[in-house]
């Protein structure tokens, strides 16, 4: 007996031109009972007529139809498929080989010419909301273009896709919502969120970026409309640190909102309930972490984003020991201040040893970097790290965290309650501690009053200023006010971008300590090294190796951050320092381990240029 691949059957029975309406057809005639081949041969339309194959027609409005579809990527269908979709840049055989003759106007354009045509039309717009919707519409429509159009326009492009009219996007994700971007996992999936993760169409998922929308930049609980973040950061995974998309997944787990003006919404997206908390709330996130596991392996990357204090450093806490996870606003801004600071000290001089850090903010953030410094300073000077704690001191809503208040203070702020008198304002602790780095994560905007930074500048020939808060409406300050307030000798950088500032005839140039710095490179490493745990060291080798990027030209603008127009080969270099460090702590387990891991993370790297198709 002779059996013939379907392909092959098909053009011997029907021919290639008719193969996807009769195996429709075929389906739909089985669904109701025919088995005749014969029969099903004869419906097929060939001739120009329409058949209704699916039966939709001739079902009235309120009967069941299944809604079949048939998966090959040719015509129409190829159109409308982002993986594959070149929109006019399919060549003359691509078209007559994939009907799509009469589909496309005559014109072939360049994928670099489609480039062009794209940037020019965004410039149009105004609005930046405009444009990130406009460049969520691209992602949609042809994923390759999207990716080389913000690699290479990775400056300009950033601020949209990203902080900080990601933020403004997430407020109004209800009313802009076009077609789902990632996977919602709600309070209804509970007791199957297994099944739930395998209706993502992509098996082989590498990194995973999950909020539960309850801190959303400075912006509070957004419930489900923070999808807009794991779907921004994992752009960045993969146009910044090369990972494919489609090993890429966005999750929004959704409990529920605190947010009155969302649960008035008539257009809001999400459960319309209060939070869960407590046990219902850590069995859902339980068995999200567990079956994430079961459904894609071991070395599967979790970050956790936006997460509300109280729950982040417990999920981080409670998985770190067992799952492959990541939290970006505790590990991966304290990362990258590290990483400024570091460079810094080109300019400032001294070693990290030497400098006294003042916080505005002890949450996640706050804490997070206040760690690293402090492990970082451990490790240079070999001194324990209680000993090192004492270099850093914080400020929170009831003043500087000082021993007396330590009964009250969530554990995570105890490390840092120092023997101080209490001091409840900002500007008193800047005035008692004398530090030489003020670094803000508070969410607050405008608290680096001019008071605070003319007493910063009082005491320091170049003061080191930190507002890190995104997005900008919340930082602490603009670059215009600390570069002006201190006449022209404070060392800035921000959580949101700022335009360059002139004072006195010369123009400074404000730095970025954007986390899109540190984590793409960081999950790359991860990555490449078959990692299994994320350790501290990791991420202090992700600081050096960012900080060893900034060049003397960069310096002599003020910057502590390199350029991000060079922004995949600095993220190369970081994944080839934290794989090193991976291998050198036995946290790898993909052996052997390449020779030249710098060249073996850019070969790695994901690739949006289209390719030919036969």
């Amino acid at each position: 007996m002779v059996t013939l691949k379907r392909s092959t059957f098909l053009r011997v029975a029907l021919g290639r031109r008719v193969e996807r309406e009769f195996w429709a057809l075929m389906a739909s005639k089985m669904m109701n009972g025919s088995h005749s081949m014969e029969e099903m041969k004869k419906n097929v339309t060939v001739g120009g007529g329409v058949e209704d194959v699916y039966g939709e027609d001739s079902a009235t409005e309120d009967q069941l139809i299944t809604p079949w579809t048939v998966s090959v990527a040719s015509g129409y269908t190829l159109l409308r498929d982002p993986h594959h979709n070149k929109g006019l840049a399919f060549t003359e055989k691509e078209r007559d080989a994939h009907y799509l003759r009469g589909l496309l106007p005559p014109a072939i354009l360049t994928q670099e010419l489609q480039e062009k045509r794209v940037m020019h039309n965004l410039r149009q717009y105004k609005v930046p909301l405009q444009r990130y919707m406009a460049m969520m519409d691209l992602q949609e429509r042809n994923e390759k273009l999207f990716y080389k159009l913000l690699i290479d326009n990775v400056e300009e492009l950033l601020p949209i896709v990203y902080t900080p009219t990601v933020g403004e996007a997430c407020q109004k994700y209800g009313s802009i919502f076009r077609r789902p971007q990632g996977l919602y996992i709600s309070l209804k999936e509970k007791g199957k969120i297994l099944e739930v993760l395998k209706n993502w169409p992509e098996r082989n998922i590498q990194v995973i970026v999950v909020t539960d929308g309850e801190r959303i930049l400075g912006l509070g609980d957004l419930g489900c409309q923070g999808m807009g973040i794991p779907v921004g950061k994992l752009s960045l995974y993969t146009a910044l640190g090369g990972l494919r998309p489609s090993a890429c997944l966005p999750v929004t787990i959704d409990v529920g909102t605190n947010n009155k003006q969302l649960l008035n919404d008539e257009f809001y997206i999400g459960l319309k309930q209060k939070r869960a908390t407590g046990q219902e709330y850590a069995e859902l996130v339980d068995e999200f972490m567990t079956a994430v596991k079961q459904n894609y392996g071991e070395k599967v990357l979790t970050q956790f984003e936006d997460f509300a204090n109280h729950n982040a450093f417990e999920l981080l806490a409670k998985y770190s020991p067992t799952h492959l996870v990541f939290n970006d606003d505790i590990q991966g801004t304290a990362s990258v201040v590290l990483a400024g600071l570091l460079a810094a000290l080109k300019l400032v001089g001294g070693t990290l040893a030497d400098h006294k850090f003042l916080f505005l903010g002890a949450g996640e953030a706050g804490t997070g970097i206040a760690e690293l410094i402090a492990l970082e300073i451990s490790k240079q000077i070999e001194a324990p790290i209680e000993e090192t704690r004492k270099k850093i001191w914080l400020v929170d809503s009831q003043g500087l965290i000082v021993s007396s208040r330590k009964e009250s203070l969530q554990h995570f702020k105890k490390p840092w309650a120092h023997e101080h008198e209490p001091v409840k304002e900002l500007l008193d602790a800047v005035k008692a501690i004398k530090p030489t780095v003020l670094i803000g994560s508070s969410g607050v905007g405008k608290t680096f009053t001019k008071e605070v930074v003319e007493a910063m500048a009082s005491f320091n020939e170049k003061p080191l200023i930190l507002a890190l808060s995104n997005p900008t409406s919340q930082s602490e300050c603009t670059a215009e006010e600390a570069y002006t307030w201190s006449e022209g000798r404070a060392i800035f950088a921000s959580g949101s971008p700022f335009d360059p500032v002139e004072y006195n005839g010369k123009v400074f140039v404000p730095g970025q300590a954007n986390n899109a710095y540190i984590f793409p490179g960081f999950g790359l490493g991860l990555i490449i090294s078959g990692a299994i745990r994320v350790h501290d060291d990791l991420l202090l080798a992700a600081s050096e190796a960012l900080a060893a990027q900034v060049k003397q030209e960069n310096f002599n603008k003020g910057l502590i951050y390199p350029p991000f127009s060079n922004i995949r080969k600095i993220s190369a270099h970081i994944a080839a320092k934290v794989a090193a460090k991976a291998y050198e702590l036995g946290l790898a387990s993909r052996l052997p381990r390449p020779k030249d891991l710098v060249q073996y993370a850019e070969s790695c790297m994901y690739s949006p240029v289209y390719r030919c198709y036969r």
